[in-house]
């Protein structure tokens, strides 16, 4: 295994539903000293306020997605610029652990992998439920990993209980799929097909789509990287402020019919910060497409 980014530098982990808050990649804590894990929000902010308190070493936030989870990163940054104002020099933001490009690239080995193994295998590609756009960009990776793939099914299957993997496996087996592989669209490492039902036969679990030890080697990177940014400079914070720009509806007026009488009344629109804000609290906007977005 590489050798760890730093030994005097502190990582943060910032999880979301990529990794069930975090669950899905607690075991690293265990693979570097001074590794934590968190959810986004208050979680975030108050272990980061222990970070500084306890010591005057650099902290390295690092946004656990693999590319669909913009949001994540854009309210991580929100985080660490509130409380870098405090600590100049001491903040840094990796960029994410992943991109889209690399969970397709990641997907379409896991096809080929599934495919050399069994040609007629269907891939069933899992991953909880979170939001419609997360969700959105989860079919598009599938599209394009059934697109540009090993020739395998391709389907997607967005959870909430086991009934939602059910309903993708029963669809495929009238599609004459009998046999389907699960494989996660995040870091999930244990399986969802339960031994014992009979609603799962034909169905096996893949495997975490990445190995522990290039899950670190990644991290490890970007940790790397986000201090030699930080050396010139640089903290990420900018970069991973825009993240979640153009994502979502955002503030788009596109669906009101009335956009000039409904915002005429001389206020803007910009969610400023103001002191006695709860850092923990913020959070990007979407707007789902209703008649008005306000």
């Amino acid at each position: 295994m590489a050798e760890p980014a730093g030994k005097d530098i502190t990582t943060i982990l910032v999880a979301g539903h990529e990794s069930a808050e975090g669950a899905d990649v607690r075991y690293l804590e265990q693979a570097r000293n001074r590794w934590f894990v968190t959810p986004i929000g208050r979680p975030l902010h108050n272990l980061l306020t222990r970070c500084l308190s306890s010591g005057d070493g650099t902290i390295v936030v690092v946004p656990m997605t693999m590319g669909r989870n913009p949001t994540l990163v854009a309210d991580t940054a929100k985080t660490v610029r509130w409380l870098e104002e405090g600590a100049p020099g001491r903040l840094a933001m990796a960029a994410p652990f992943g991109s889209p490009d690399h969970l397709i690239s990641w997907l379409r080995l896991a096809a080929t992998g599934i495919r050399s193994r069994s040609s007629d295998a269907a891939m069933v590609i899992q991953a909880p439920s979170s939001d419609p756009f997360d969700e959105a960009e989860l079919h598009r990776v599938a599209h394009l990993v059934r697109t540009h793939g090993a020739g395998n099914v391709v389907e997607v299957a967005t959870t909430h209980t086991d009934d939602d993997l059910v309903d993708v496996l029963q669809r495929l087996r009238r599609l004459d799929h009998p046999h389907a592989v699960v494989v996660p669209g995040g870091f999930r490492r244990e399986s969802p097909v339960p031994l014992d039902d009979s609603r799962f036969a034909g169905c096996e679990f893949y495997g975490p789509l990445m190995s522990e030890r290039a899950t670190i080697r990644i991290i490890d990177a970007r940790i790397r990287d986000a201090m030699h940014e930080l050396a010139h400079g640089r903290t990420g914070v900018e970069s991973g402020l825009m993240a979640d720009h153009g994502h979502g509806y955002a503030h788009s007026h596109a669906f009101d019919d009335s956009s000039e009488s409904a915002h005429g009344h001389g206020h803007g629109h910009g969610h400023q910060r103001h002191p006695g804000d709860n850092p923990g609290n913020e959070h990007s906007h979407r707007h789902p497409a209703t008649a008005s977005s306000h």
